[in-house]
């Protein structure tokens, strides 16, 4: 099982990675589209890196918004796990 990060861990991951937030145990970024189409083509690459990695975020569509959050639920916490597909959605837009 994946271990959860340690406070300092959790601040280093979060410089190297732009414009996520960390609020109640999770990571989040929202996403913005020029429209609906965009954002599910946006959507299926997530679900393919997320099924990839076996490790899948809460995904909230808005028409051309995307709102993702991630943590390890088995983990109770934020763990290397979240930051990796994080720094992988990041290389999609």
């Amino acid at each position: 099982m994946t271990t959860p990060l340690s406070e300092s861990e959790i601040a280093h991951h979060l410089s190297r990675i732009s414009s996520w937030e960390r609020s109640n145990g999770e990571i989040s970024r929202r996403f913005e589209f020029a429209d609906f189409a965009a954002s599910m083509r946006f959507v299926n690459a997530v679900a393919n890196l997320a099924e990839k990695a076996n490790h899948h975020p809460d995904i909230d569509i808005r028409w051309n918004k995307v709102f993702l959050r991630l943590s390890t639920h088995s983990a109770g916490g934020l763990t290397d796990l979240d930051f990796a597909l994080a720094e992988q959605i990041n290389a999609l837009g």
